[in-house]
């Protein structure tokens, strides 16, 4: 052959590589045909199965073929019980998982007799898959088990006995008070199951029942959340239905409600996980809908079982932080993340601050509507220095208004730059600095937004009383009508209108000492809006949130009442006319020194451009 010839086939050879290269299916591909593939083998083994059965229950019965139809025993369904003073669970043999689990210490928003009940036989699945070494294909959540009898205290063995040597057992051990571990522990199973297998395919699902009264604040903190080996927390969308698929490693999984959780925790990781969140109708008596499909290593010679954590209990933030005291930072879980405590600077807030505050003064037995008193005159002391700052800049501005007036009227609309050039130096010389009111609001508002993200989440005030309100996680609804007014919902909140109230009447006195334009009428209505929608905003929050911010707003009108009276405006006027002189004859700062000179440049330019504009006419 010539040269020409094979620069032909190698040119063919390199398009039939090329182009079976492109066209080689993706690794999510190939395990779709591998699903189907392993799909239709279940069916033609279970079809093989069935006439194989069939085959064998036919038999010659005086010349006629006679067919016996057999005989189907279902087993007697068990239960075993592990039992603290904080959590009992329920175990049952179809299946060998937990069916029920309960926390004696906490009741439902409509049952104050019965445990709270995380969930029941037909509101959870737990499920691992199991390939026999004749490729059948079986699901654990379908087999029976039997509990076998074991001498250490709450622990329970639930076993699936598939020789007289060979079983799988299903190991579980109450040893904290919400955590209980969970083993799935091989004996002889290399015989009957496939060789090849090294890892469990596990599905687990559950319904969140609602626990609350307030539906819509307990559907918005419901979510699924993980945590991926190494410490970076992952969630699905709380506010619509939403699934994700994970391929590095996961640590724990947790099926979120707004003050309880059930938390699936792996020894080693879990691995190829697809998670799905589904809400749930509202009359359904249930929030959400989660589903977990995953894998996890598994040692068919039993030597390593597969351990798992399971913890069942409330987000109460010291709670799920015991998990990691005394552990290396790589081991730990940060199960507390699951407590929401809003952005970075405002979590450091609530647990620097608010957390040990709030555990300081509950230590002391006092009821919670003292609890949350004495925290709001702490925080205020706090945060008193920049209040009285940002009130004394306001009451300076009210005093210079009459020589801001003065230069309004002196300079019009039309010689802007003067006007303002006039007002800077009015208040550099009287020593006034109009950011000097609005820098301490900026440092107060990470401390109002702590107790803001605190309090819905506080799992202490649940179930606490106050005057009229029964739940100070709820709302306190005094009035109630059939129908829904759009954004307020079908109640009335009394803590919630009374702090609407005590805003107005603080947005009043405000105003009246404050210095205020009279042309601008609109800006004035629009303040005493604010606290109407406040009304609209929080009447659906928590009873313990509007009671804060009613004592709050309380104290900061005694606040500005007191200012008001230590403050004179004459002797302040007098202060800032004695600076004017004291500075009439200085060198300007630097800062406005460079400001006055850009003014003038501008000044400068504009007139320039103007002239320009002229000669062009």
């Amino acid at each position: 052959m010539d040269k020409n010839t094979w620069i032909g086939f190698l040119l063919i050879a390199a398009i039939i590589v090329g182009f079976t290269m492109l066209n080689r299916p993706s690794k999510e591909e190939l395990a779709e045909r591998q699903r189907v593939h392993d799909s239709i083998a279940l069916v033609r083994m279970a079809e093989a199965e069935a006439q194989r059965i069939a085959d064998s229950l036919q038999f010659v019965a005086g010349g006629e073929t006679a067919v016996v139809e057999p005989e189907v025993v279902v087993p007697e369904e068990k239960w075993v019980t592990l039992e603290n003073e904080h959590l009992r669970l329920t175990l049952s043999t179809h299946g060998g998982t937990i069916q029920r689990a309960e926390l004696l210490e906490y009741h439902a928003s409509n049952d104050t007799v019965n445990p709270l009940c995380l969930f029941r036989a037909d509101e959870s699945s737990f499920g691992v898959t199991l390939i026999t070494i004749n490729n059948r294909i079986l699901h654990t959540s379908q087999l029976y088990f039997e509990p076998v009898a074991c001498d250490a205290p709450n622990k329970a063995i639930m076993r699936w006995q598939v020789a007289e040597d060979a079983w799988l057992d299903f190991v579980y051990e109450l040893s904290d008070k919400y955590m209980v571990s969970f083993q799935i522990a091989p004996h002889n199973m290399q015989t009957e199951l496939a060789q090849n297998v090294n890892s469990l395919e596990l599905q687990w699902r559950q319904l969140i029942p609602q626990q609350e009264q307030g539906r819509k604040f307990e559907e918005r903190y419901a979510q699924l959340q993980y945590m991926l080996v190494g410490g970076d927390m992952e969630k699905l969308s709380e506010s619509k239905d939403d699934d994700a698929k994970e391929s590095a490693r996961v640590k724990w999984i947790g099926y979120k409600d707004q003050f309880f959780s059930t938390v699936l925790i792996a020894n080693e990781a879990f691995s190829s996980s697809q998670f799905k969140s589904t809400l749930q109708g509202k009359h359904s008596g249930y929030i959400k809908e989660y589903e977990t499909h995953t894998s996890v290593p598994f040692d068919l010679t039993g030597k390593n079982p597969t351990g798992f954590r399971l913890y069942c209990g409330p987000n109460h933030y010291h709670t799920l932080k015991a998990y990691d005291e005394g552990v290396e930072k790589e081991d730990r879980l940060y199960l507390n993340k699951l407590v929401p405590l809003g952005w970075k600077i405002v979590s450091w807030i609530n647990t620097a601050l608010v957390i040990p505050m709030f555990d300081l003064f509950t230590s002391w037995g006092l009821h919670i509507g003292i609890v949350i008193l004495l925290m709001t005159i702490v925080i205020k002391l706090i945060i008193l220095p920049f209040v009285f700052v940002s009130y004394k800049s306001s009451a300076k501005m009210r005093v210079l208004k009459p020589q801001i007036d003065a230069i309004n009227e002196k300079y019009p609309a039309e010689k802007m730059q003067e006007r303002q050039q006039a007002t800077m130096q009015l208040y550099q010389q009287a020593g006034v600095s109009p950011m000097s009111g609005c820098l301490p609001m900026l440092f107060q508002f990470p401390v109002l937004m702590a107790m803001f993200w605190f309090l819905p989440t506080a799992i202490e005030l649940r179930g606490k009383s106050l005057l009229w309100a029964d739940d100070l996680s709820t709302y306190d609804a005094v009035f109630h009508w059939s129908f829904n007014i759009p954004l307020l919902g079908d109640h009335l909140s009394l803590f919630c209108l009374l702090m609407t109230v005590c805003n107005i009447a603080y947005t009043y006195i405000t105003m009246q000492s404050q210095a205020t334009d009279p042309n601008m009428k609109a800006m004035k209505y629009m303040m005493y809006a604010m606290p109407l929608m406040f009304l609209f905003i929080f009447n659906d929050y928590a009873a313990g949130l509007s009671y804060y911010y009613l004592v709050s707003l309380f104290i900061t009108i005694l606040q500005t009442m007191i200012f008001r009276w230590s403050l004179d405006d004459e002797k302040m006027l007098r202060e800032m006319e004695e600076n004017k002189k004291k500075k009439a004859g200085k060198q300007k700062s630097g800062f406005m020194a460079r400001l006055e000179a850009m003014q003038r440049e501008q000044q400068r330019l504009a007139r320039e451009n103007a002239k320009a504009a002229s000669k062009r006419r």
